[in-house]
Formats: structure tokens, sequence, C-alpha cells
């Protein structure tokens, strides 16, 4: 194929919507890891929470947040993607403000009637319940409107622009904590949430595929069941357990990450290092999954998770920021080897009419990989970052080593649920 016929093979690959929802996403992952990247030093600093609450109620947030679409997903499915991308930045414009005004002085006396730790866990999971509608939104957007012959292209292309806003929102949160504080980082979240809620209302078009196909006619009760059947499915739930793994470690760059960069490396400007993991995936992901397209999904994924458990032994190696940057850039080519491969994987499974449900149950290894992931940077920071008895190699051999186990049941998959049964469908 020429290079004109391929221009011309991208370019009708994908309709309008594709690029609208890509940059409605954009800019939501702009608000989210903004906020994000300041979470867990806000709640233990600002709010007063301290590291072991602030990074298990961190954990909290982005576990439920990655866990409802596994429900939210079936109600995608059935009312629309517009109309829930819509309720989901509402949620959001009202869940960030409601996380900021618990470090401002006016909102001190309400917030005491309740307590600090009750307030945010409520405000945590209200922010929650509307982020959880909007991954099978986006994701299941990009499956209907690109083209079999681009639609690994169209996953690279969303996760590209994921980490565009994975990088850009923790240099604007530096930026106006410094500049206004900390708690501001979470009113920035809110206005940009209201901004894409009205990006959303004026320029998304529901997929056509979405508005043709019968989903929205059926019963919730057989949407319900549609999910329960999805838990059934002992391949589907054995390979996203095992890919939760991958997960535990990537929170630590947002949860345990930063208290080693500042009590540590003694870097105060923490939410820059934060960063290095998105700006690595934006300019090396086009080449790296180039090359991995030639391997199968399964060892695509493997090979990214070794990589990137191998990068925080450069952690335990050299405690420096020179290689802090070095291990957060060994941990982004682990992680875009695998990324793009993991959602092509999870949507070729997929029924055409269970895309949403099946996309929702493709984040059940974030949230599980979160909710794992608070507690444990609560701990590690705790123990290994904190005090006299600061011990941050082991730390990371710690995290190495959960990767490593992660590495060989992606393996140990790929053997009993792929080679075995390709075999004996041959024999």
């Amino acid at each position: 194929m020429s290079l004109q016929e391929r221009i011309t093979e991208i370019k009708n690959g994908f309709t309008k919507t594709f690029w609208v929802a890509n940059i409605i996403e954009l800019f939501e992952r702009m608000a989210f890891y903004g906020s994000k990247a300041v979470l867990t030093v806000y709640l233990a600093n600002k709010v007063g929470l301290g590291p072991q609450i602030a990074g298990t109620l961190a954990g909290l947030f982005s576990g439920v947040l990655y866990s409802l679409p596994i429900i939210a997903g079936t109600f995608v499915d059935r009312f629309g993607f517009r109309k829930s991308l819509m309720i989901c930045f509402a949620i959001f414009t009202i869940g960030y403000a409601l996380i900021g005004f618990a470090g401002m002085g006016f909102s001190q006396s309400i917030i005491a009637v309740t307590g600090k730790t009750p307030y945010i866990i409520s405000v945590l999971l209200l922010t929650a319940i509307g982020g959880s509608l909007i991954k099978p939104c986006i994701v299941g957007t990009v499956a209907k409107t690109s083209q079999p012959t681009v639609k690994s292209l169209g996953y690279s292309i969303y996760y590209m622009l994921v980490n565009i806003g994975g990088a850009i929102g923790p240099m604007i949160a530096l930026q106006v904590r410094e500049d206004l504080g900390i708690e501001f980082v979470l009113i920035m979240s809110s206005i940009t949430s209201f901004l894409m809620l009205l990006g959303t209302f004026f320029f998304y078009e529901e997929p056509v595929s979405n508005k043709d196909e019968n989903n929205k006619n059926t019963s919730m009760l057989v949407v319900l069941k549609n999910m329960l059947m999805v838990f059934k499915n002992l391949k589907f739930m054995a390979f996203l357990t095992i890919f939760s793994g991958f997960w535990i470690m990537f929170w630590q760059i947002f949860y345990s990450f930063p208290f080693y960069i500042t009590e540590i490396l003694k870097f105060e400007r923490f939410e820059l290092l934060e960063t290095v993991d998105a700006w690595t995936i934006i300019f090396l992901s086009v080449p790296i999954t180039a090359l991995a397209k030639k391997l199968s999904p399964i060892l695509s994924m493997s090979i990214g998770f070794l990589i990137a458990s191998c990068s925080w032994l450069l952690l335990a190696y050299s405690p420096s920021v020179e290689m802090a940057i070095a291990a957060m850039v060994l941990f982004a080519i682990g992680e875009v080897t695998q990324a793009p491969r993991f959602y092509e994987y999870v949507a070729d499974l997929a029924p055409s009419n269970q895309v949403g449900t099946f996309m929702g149950f493709a984040f059940l290894p974030v949230a599980i990989g979160s909710f794992v992931a608070g507690p444990l940077a609560g701990w590690l920071t705790i123990n290994y970052f904190s005090g006299v008895s600061q011990n941050p190699a082991t730390a990371w051999y710690i995290l190495s080593a959960i990767g490593f186990v992660s590495t060989a049941g992606m393996l140990l998959y790929n053997y009993f649920f792929v080679v075995r049964l390709q075999k004996k469908a041959l024999s």
C-alpha cells in the first residue's frame, strides 16, 4: 500500500465523532491527572489526614471510579454515550469543587459537622460515580467509529491523547499549586469538567452504530444478565485479575512516588517527575506500537509487564532525581508496549451489542490495582520513606516483585487459556 493510499485509509477510517470524543478525553484526562498528581499530598498535608489515610482514600477514589464501569457500561449500552457523558461531566464539576473546598478556610465549619474523613469519603465517592461513566463511553466510541483496518491505530491515538492530558494536567497543577494553592488544583479540574459538559452538548453526536442497534430497547433485566454472563467468563476474568498487577505498580506513581520524591530526594516540584511517564508515552507511542503490532497481544502485554517491573529496580539501585526520571521512562516503555494491545484484545472479545459492557469490565484491573495500591502506598511511605528508618530500596524491591509475579501470571494465562486451547481445537 502506498503512502497516499494509507493516508486515505486513515482519513476515511475515522468519523467526526471519533475525533470529538478523543478531544473530550484529552481535556478530561488533564482535569483527572491534574487533580490526581496532588491528591495524596493534598489529603495528607493540606487536609491533614496523613499518608496512610490519604493513600487509602486516593486508592478508594480511583478504585471505585474504575470498578463502577462494570455496571455503568451496561447503562451506557442502554441509554447511549452522549447522555452518559453529560451526566459524567456534571457530576465531575460538582465533585472536584467539593474536594477542593475541604482545603479552604470558609468550609471548615461545615466539614466539622461530619468530620474530615467522612466528608472526603463522601465527595470522593460522588466524583467517582460520575467518572465511572466516561471510560465505557470514550473507548466504546473509539470501537464504534473506527473501521476494522484502522482500529488498532484508533486505540493508539486514544491512548496517546490520554497521555497528553496526563502530561499537561500535572504541569498545570504545579503552576496552580505554586501560584494559588494546592486546593485550587481541584477547582481547576472542576472548571475544566464544566467546559467539557458544554463541549459534549454542542459537538458530540451519538455514533450511528449505537443508534441502529436494539440494545436501547433491551430490558434492564437482560442488561444485568449480560453483565453476569461476563462474570461467568472464566478466561476473561482470569485475564483481568492478572492484569491488575500492572496497575498496582502504575498507581504508585501518584500514591507513594510523590512522598519518595519529596521525603527522600528532597525535590519539591514532584508533579514534574510524575509527568515523565506520560511524556515518554507521547513520544514513543507510535514507534513502539508499530513494533509491538507484529507480536501477539498476549506476548506484547507480557513483555510490557516485564519492562515495567524492571523499572523500579533502578530506583532501588540509586536514589536520585536522574534515576527517578530513568525509571519513569523505562516504566513508560513497558506501559506503551502493552496498553494499546490490551484495549484491542478486550474489544475483539466483546459481542457487537455488548461493547459498553465489556469495556466497562476492561477497567476492572485498574480498579483492583488502585484498591490495593492505595493502602500499599501508605504502608510503603510510613515504613520506608518517613522517619529515621528510611529504606526506600526495599519498597521498590517489593513493587518489582509484584510486577514479576504478574508477568509470570500472564505467561501462564497464555499457556493454559490460549496455547492449550488452540492445540485442543486442532487435535
